[in-house]
Order: structure tokens, then sequence, then C-alpha cells
């Protein structure tokens, strides 16, 4: 079965929901949709599109803020799976951790200094800056937005709702 995934009214990801309870919002007119399949639903005197990503018509307040530490996992999530200094993807055993300023030169492992790099790119970076190496990032370690980035990053993450996740 689909799972459809809820913006709040300013477009914030706040939750995954199935197919019915998505349809129940929209008829009720608490949502209204954003993205829809080429699938239909069909009932006996109406025909709905299925819904991939609603957004409700009304503010729900988030509490804030809820800090997630940075795992092996997470930061390979965050930066979906792909080298940070070649773009390459070869797949999660390949992938490695590296601190952009070295913790030997006094780095923390945090969300701002830690990104995904393959192990080619991790040795020739070694124990120097990007800069230093001659390696530039392509795109600057951040946290991530914790609730989009919980949602988001496990199993059956649709490419559509990616938009809505990790916009800045």
């Amino acid at each position: 079965m689909h799972r459809v995934l809820v913006l709040n009214a300013t477009y914030e990801p706040l939750s995954i929901v199935s197919v019915q309870r998505a349809i129940v919002l929209l008829l009720k007119e608490k949502a209204e949709m954003v993205e829809s399949a080429e699938e239909r639903l069909h009932a006996a005197y109406a025909s709905l599109p299925v819904p991939l990503v609603i957004r409700l018509v009304y503010y729900v307040r988030i509490p804030r803020p809820i800090m997630l530490a940075p795992s092996r996992r997470s930061v390979m999530a965050r930066d979906n799976f792909t080298c940070q200094y070649c773009g390459a993807t070869p797949g999660r055993a390949v992938l490695t951790l590296d601190h952009v300023l070295p913790r030997s030169r006094g780095g923390q492992t945090s969300w701002d200094n830690v990104v995904t790099a393959c192990r080619p790119c991790n040795v020739r970076k070694g124990n120097r800056t990007p800069e230093e190496a001659m390696m530039l990032l392509r795109h600057q370690p951040a946290r991530p937005n914790y609730l989009a980035f919980l949602l988001l990053s496990g199993s059956g993450a649709r490419e559509v709702w990616g938009k809505y996740a990790f916009a800045e």
C-alpha cells in the first residue's frame, strides 16, 4: 500500500500516513493535494488520483528543538549515500565518514564537520582539510531538519518527497 507525506501549512514535513487517511483528510477539506500519482482510486460515483503529498490547510505547531546526534547511518542518509568529494555512490560497504577538519587538528564529530566519503577519496584527503588536499565538497555539511530527516531517511521514502524534506 502507498504511503503519503503530510506537510504542514508551511510546507514542512509532519508525518507519513496511509492513502486511506490522506483521502479522509482531503475529503474533509482539512488538507489539499500537492502531488499525486498517475494511478486513480475508484469509488461508486467518484474517481480520485492517488495522493503522494498532501498539505494541511491549518498550521500545526511542532515542538523544537529535538537534537539528533550524528551517527554513521544518519550522516550517510543525510548525504544520500554519496561521496561528498567525487559524487560516487558505491554502496554503504565502501563508504566511510570523513571529518572535514581532521580530529587530530581539533575537529569534532558534529553535523557541520562530518561528511560521507568513498574510501579512495578519504585516503587521498588523509589528515588534511579539503582546501589543503585540493578537494572541493559538493555540499556544505549541516544539521538536517530533524523531523524531515527521521521521516524520510527510513525505508519507503519516495523521490518526490525529497524536495519537501531537505529544502533550505
